[in-house]
């Protein structure tokens, strides 16, 4: 693949967000000029797609950062992160303008950084490690999907009963998917529906990055599988599913959930450089783990974890059902 052929040849480009050396890699001179949209509907062919990691701002001020630069049909973009709501978007690479050193300073002890430094750093647990709850005290809980690669059908029941909260007032209702690039690419008309219920405003999705392939060999011990696995290209894992989200007009968020929650400090080491947090659980609905007020609840979506499901929709349908909050407010206060 053309795109992350570049991106592993590039990677030695980009500076190592480590903890000891955070404020000098944000310290870089970037030569980008002025923010403007880009529809994410209007995403083509993805190319030369590799990790950056910029101080900048757009239009107004506002202060972002860069994390991956690519071509779509020739013309330059960026992702960006908005280090202090963890918020994505995408722009065109010379509509931005570089980051002055004070700027610089600022988005170092942003809540983007702070929570990169923070769940990425050891000691490192095989299972679980990352964010498994929110930072800080909130009413409500983060309802977070994974789509592993399956030949089931998704659980259309679920994600209706989710949608039909907007109904209750309130707008959409915000979601996580985590997403493998095998189940986007053989789920296309799933991934419309999903699609269409955010375009009529019933779901607010932040798409979680879940690697692309998410392998698995029941009978391997966890220090061989999942990403884990021998000859696995991790890089080549994560990049993948950005371009295909990207491709088909959606914006990837900041965060990345370990197929089976499993990964060690090497793998930790590089998910910092990727400048992506790891997402973890304290509520795997199909384990009997119980949610409370800033629990990461965890489901599939997939059909491979019915009894997940089973679990869920009760407390979806309830007179006074579960208080979903974006998952990015875990890390950021928000006013309401």
């Amino acid at each position: 693949m053309e795109r992350l052929t570049s991106a592993a040849r590039e990677h030695q480009d980009r500076p190592a967000l480590l903890a000891g050396p955070i404020l000098s890699a944000l310290l870089i001179v970037l030569v980008v000029t002025l923010f403007s949209s880009f529809p994410a509907s209007a995403a083509g062919k993805i190319t030369a797609y590799r990790p950056i990691f910029k101080p900048c701002h757009v239009a107004g001020g506002v202060r972002q950062v860069a994390i991956r630069q690519y071509l779509d049909d020739g013309v330059p973009y960026v992702l960006l992160v908005n280090p202090a709501t963890l918020e994505t978007s995408i722009a065109k690479s010379d509509t931005l303008t570089a980051a002055g050193s004070a700027e610089t300073k600022n988005i170092a002890d942003s809540p983007f950084v702070a929570a990169l430094e923070r769940y990425t750093a050891p000691p490192c647990k095989l299972q679980n490690h990352g964010a498994t709850r929110s930072d800080r005290p909130v009413d409500g809980m983060f309802l977070t999907v994974d789509m592993c690669p399956s030949k089931r059908a998704f659980e259309r029941e679920m994600f209706a009963s989710v949608a039909a909260l907007s109904r209750r007032g309130g707008g959409a209702v915000p979601l996580a998917v985590s997403m493998t690039g095998a189940w986007l690419e053989r789920h296309q008309d799933e991934l419309a529906w999903l699609k269409g219920e955010v375009a009529a405003g019933r779901l607010a999705i932040t798409w979680v990055n879940h690697s692309f392939s998410h392998p698995y060999e029941p009978k391997a011990p966890l220090t061989r599988n999942f990403l884990l696995s021998p000859g696995v290209d991790f890089e080549r894992e994560v990049l993948s599913t950005e371009v295909l989200l990207l491709e088909n007009g959606l914006v990837p968020s900041p965060f990345f959930r370990f197929p089976g929650l499993v990964a060690d400090g090497k793998l930790l080491v590089k998910l910092r450089e990727l400048s992506l947090i790891p997402i973890g659980s304290d509520a795997w609905l199909a384990k009997g783990e119980s949610p409370q007020n800033g629990s990461f609840i965890l489901v599939h979506g997939n059909g491979n974890e019915p009894q997940g499901i089973r679990k869920l929709l009760p407390l979806l349908r309830e007179e006074r059902p579960l208080r979903l909050l974006p998952l990015r407010e875990a890390f950021v206060a928000v006013k309401r």
